[in-house]
């Protein structure tokens, strides 16, 4: 037998043996910038391709104008990344609410719009979330600052605040296991941004995996 026939057997035992001795990649482990949160984010519900689901939004208008409107609607989900909600009808006072709703869950969206800078674990109502802060790439007199706060177990979503330069809005969600797919329950919304509100959404069971026409994501408003 050769010399280098018999190096070979050793060669691939010490590769073996390193490898078992190279501590594994946890996905718990802190994350190093924006992207790998992101990116984290993403990969939740890896086998869901699409949902929609009924959504219910009950208004508090806590100034004027002094209403509490019922808003009914669909959320629609659709991989790689495109999350909308349209309402079936809403006041003309509460023009791009709809888009509050769809902003919390669209990391590409965040993406494309902002500068992302993860700042590390924030404690936020006893809670330590990792946190995303984000800035527009262009100029806005209106908005500051947009916070995302993100569960470290499970990447979900969970907090997200617009901080404007004259006020804020707040909206956290909760959410329920269905068909196998950790999907939102619930959402409470705080405004304190040009009128003083408040809103609960919450939502029927999905369809999951059903076929969604990319028309709903071009909608205009």
């Amino acid at each position: 037998m050769s010399t280098q026939t018999t190096k070979r057997p050793l060669v691939i035992l010490l590769a073996a043996t390193l490898m078992a001795a190279a501590p594994a990649q946890s996905p718990n482990l802190a994350p190093r910038n924006a992207a790998e949160v992101i990116q984290r984010i993403n990969a939740r519900n890896a086998s869901l391709n699409s949902f929609q689901a009924r959504m219910h939004v009950q208004v508090h208008m806590l100034s004027f104008p002094w209403f509490s409107p019922h808003l009914d609607g669909t959320a629609y989900y659709k991989r790689p990344a495109n999350y909308e909600v349209v309402f079936d009808r809403a006041p003309s006072y509460m023009r791009g609410f709809d888009k509050l709703f769809a902003d919390i869950d669209d990391p590409r969206g965040w993406e494309k719009d902002s500068r992302i800078v993860y700042t590390g674990m924030r404690t936020v109502g006893g809670r330590q979330l990792l946190a995303l802060s984000m800035t527009k790439k262009i100029y806005s007199d209106q908005i500051k600052e947009t916070i995302a706060f993100v569960d470290p177990a499970t990447y979900a979503i969970v907090r997200m605040e617009w901080h404007y330069f004259k006020g804020a809005i707040t909206m956290t969600q909760a959410y329920r296991n269905e068909r196998g797919y950790s999907l939102i329950a619930s959402q409470h919304v705080d405004v304190q941004y040009r009128v003083r509100a408040v809103a609960d959404s919450t939502f029927d069971p999905y369809q999951t995996n059903v076929p969604v026409s990319d028309s709903v994501f071009t909608k205009k408003n």
